[in-house]
C-alpha cells in the first residue's frame, strides 16, 4: 500500500482541475499543465480534495500510484506559486548579465556564454552573480538549474564556477598544504 498515494492533494482557491478520461489539465494564476495519467488509476474529486484511485493492486500500478499522486500535487503547487531554483556564481570575474530573455556568463572562457531563455521558465537575475530560475513544471526547473550548473561546475580545489545557492562544497588541500602536513 502505498502510503503517499493514498494522501489527498489539496486544491488551492484559484486552481481549476479539468479531467479528460486520461489527461489532466491543471490551470491557475501561473500557468497550466497537463499531466497523462495512466490508465489503471483513477482521480477523484471531493469538496477540494483530489484522491487518487487504482483500479488494480498489480505491482506496476501501485509503484505508479505514489508517483503520479506527487506530480499532480507538484503541478497543483507550481500553477499556484512557481517553483524556483537559486544559483550563484562564484569565482574572481566572474558574472551573469539578462540580455533580453536570456542570460549571457562570463565564467573565465575567452568568449561569454550565452543560455537562451526556455519554454515555461522565467529567469531573474540578483546583482551580477545570482540567477533564479522559476517556473511552473518543478521537473524542468530543476533540469534547466541544472543545464546552467554545468556550464562551469564548481572546481574542487578552489571553489569556482556555479553552484546551488545552498550547496555546501568539499574544497581538496592542494599541493602545498599535503607536502607540509606530511613533510613536518
Amino acid at each position: 500500500m502505498s502510503k503517499i498515494g493514498e494522501k489527498p492533494v489539496v486544491i488551492k482557491e484559484g486552481v481549476s482541475i479539468i479531467q479528460d478520461k486520461e489527461k489532466i489539465l491543471i490551470k491557475g494564476k501561473e500557468g497550466e499543465l497537463m499531466i497523462n495519467l495512466p490508465p489503471d488509476l483513477v482521480l477523484e474529486n471531493k469538496d477540494n480534495l483530489l484522491f487518487l484511485k487504482r483500479k488494480n493492486n498489480k505491482s506496476k500500478v501501485k509503484a505508479l500510484h505514489g508517483l503520479y499522486r506527487q506530480l499532480i500535487n507538484n503541478a497543483v503547487i507550481g500553477v499556484n506559486k512557481r517553483w524556483e531554483k537559486r544559483l550563484e556564481i562564484v569565482g574572481t570575474g566572474y558574472n551573469v548579465k539578462l540580455q533580453g530573455e536570456d542570460l549571457v556568463f562570463k565564467l573565465g572562457y575567452s568568449h561569454p556564454v550565452i543560455f537562451k531563455k526556455r519554454e515555461g521558465i522565467k529567469f531573474n537575475v540578483e546583482g551580477n552573480n545570482k540567477v533564479i530560475v522559476s517556473g511552473c513544471d518543478k521537473q524542468l526547473v530543476g533540469e534547466i538549474a541544472y543545464q546552467i550548473k554545468m556550464l562551469k561546475k564548481p572546481d574542487a580545489y578552489k571553489g569556482k564556477g556555479i553552484r546551488y545557492e545552498d550547496e555546501k562544497l568539499r574544497i581538496k588541500p592542494g599541493k602545498k598544504a599535503k607536502a607540509t602536513s606530511t613533510g613536518a
